[in-house]
């Protein structure tokens, strides 16, 4: 009788993300949730309305000056929310006012 090493449940579940059909939306509901990890709870609490519109993460920031520090981040921001979930997810990210 043969015996395959264990695997991690992180292997795991990275094979079941690649087979997945909604692979796509799963990591785009994975990224919602990990922002506030992400941008820190200061920034996240400027931000509302976050969604995805195609592959552009998408939110209305209450104040201007939170609004212009997130718009001149935006590519590192998306960069480490890519990161984060293991996928080019995010293309661009639109802040509005």
């Amino acid at each position: 009788m043969r015996f395959d090493p264990p695997k991690s449940l992180s292997s795991v579940l990275e094979d079941f993300l690649e087979k997945f059909p909604q692979k796509r939306k799963l990591k785009q509901g994975m990224i919602l949730s990990a922002f506030e990890d992400v941008v820190g709870t200061r920034m996240a609490s400027e931000v509302e309305d976050l969604h995805f519109e195609g592959n552009k993460l998408a939110m209305k920031v209450k104040h201007p000056a939170w609004r212009q520090e997130i718009h001149g981040n935006r590519f590192s921001i998306a960069k480490k929310l890519n990161s984060k979930v293991k996928g080019d997810i995010i293309s661009d990210i639109i802040v509005r006012s």
